[in-house]
């Protein structure tokens, strides 16, 4: 006895902790530490055996009380964990994979049905739309690849006129117990069923077009329809086109991924649409309405006298449309004053003219100060 550890030592509490902390300590220790998990190590039988002595006196309140008032040399009984209270069997459970199956519900036990319905994968697929079919929406053929239910077997993975039969392994559960027995009891592990691999059926006579897998690999052609003010990154969802759902479980969505090529001169920001635009030194200093493209066409734009190069103007509802909510952004314009070059000698005698009218501060601040610098 003298050289057992404490039990509140060996699973690491203090001697006032809860039947809650002791059963989440005994939890994950025996988890740790089981055997079948073990293989390899030398010490794990060991190390098992002292966390299950533990965890049977603290779990138990009359052993507990003994334990905390007398120790390992319990009163009359031998001491503790050496059959004085059942061995391994003590503390409510009949064996230690009743402890297990208490406390984990066995390895693998809560396994779903593999004949329960499922539904398919959801699908990806990627499109790259024009700018201007972003803002105008569009109607896009596409072709996808998909798993789908077999049509010749109905997809039952069985040829015509044959079926598929519950595996008696495993009575359709896809998964079998394994049972072994140790110097410290009998240990369960589920694993899965090798004689039908899981499904919980065999196939004795398999669909020559499948090969028993009940879903075969088919390209589709869709249309998608995208809506008008779409972004890159935008999703689109298609409910029912994924792939085909297993045992007649629903079939998956497919996601449409939208990636916007960029344009030669407008650029988005949000729903507004920007650009720049030339204009002449005479449309700049006389003003003038002036012919702008826009998502729609070209459309005028007034342009009051004496507009500065980096000046911006916006058109209203020339953006895009607002894809979750109603109306339009707008196109914001930035006109560029354009310094003409090649001059013949008619112009740049009207340019020295003008220049000799213009006040000097307009001059060096202007445009003539860019010419005649």
């Amino acid at each position: 006895m003298a050289n057992k550890r404490d039990y509140y030592e060996v699973l690491g509490l203090s001697k006032g902790a809860s039947i809650e902390e002791i059963k989440k300590a005994y939890k994950k220790l025996a988890k740790q530490y089981h055997p079948d998990l073990n293989p390899d190590s030398k010490t794990a039988e060991e190390n098992f055996k002292e966390i299950n002595e533990a965890f049977e006196v603290l779990s138990d309140d009359n052993a507990r009380a003994r334990y905390d008032q007398f120790g390992h040399n319990g009163p009359a009984m031998g001491g503790f964990g050496g059959g004085g209270f059942g061995g391994f069997g003590g503390g409510g459970f009949g064996s230690m994979s009743d402890i297990f199956e208490s406390f984990f519900g066995g390895f693998g036990s809560a396994q779903a049905d593999p004949t329960m319905p499922r539904q398919g994968a959801d699908l990806r697929f990627d499109i790259s739309i024009a700018f201007e079919e972003a803002a105008s929406g569009l109607e896009k053929d596409i072709t996808v690849s998909r798993m789908e239910s077999c049509d010749n077997c109905g997809g039952s993975g069985a040829a015509p006129g044959t079926n598929r039969k519950k595996c008696a392994d495993c009575g359709g559960s896809g998964k079998t117990r394994v049972t072994q027995s140790t110097a410290f009891g009998q240990f369960s592990t589920v694993r899965t069923c090798p004689t039908c691999n899981g499904n919980g059926y065999t196939i004795s006579d398999p669909c020559p077009i499948c090969h028993g897998n009940g879903r075969r690999r088919r390209d589709r052609n869709l249309k998608v329809k995208v809506p008008p003010g779409v972004d890159t990154g935008s999703r689109l969802r298609m409910a029912g086109e994924g792939e085909n759902g297993l045992n007649g479980g629903p079939p998956g969505d497919l996601f449409i991924y939208v990636n916007v090529k960029p344009h030669k001169y407008f650029k988005r920001q949000d729903d507004n649409v920007m650009c720049d635009f030339n204009i002449s030194f005479s449309e700049a200093a006389l003003g003038g309405d002036i012919e702008v493209p826009t998502l729609d066409g070209k459309v005028k734009l007034s342009v009051p006298e004496g507009t500065q190069s980096g000046t911006t103007f916006r058109m209203r509802g020339r953006g895009f449309p607002k894809l979750r909510g109603y109306g339009r952004g707008d196109q914001h314009v930035r006109v560029k004053v354009v310094t003409p070059t090649q001059l013949s000698t008619e112009q740049k005698e009207l340019l020295r003219r003008l220049s000799e009218l213009t006040p000097a501060d307009d001059e060096k601040k202007g445009f003539f100060g860019k010419i005649f610098k």
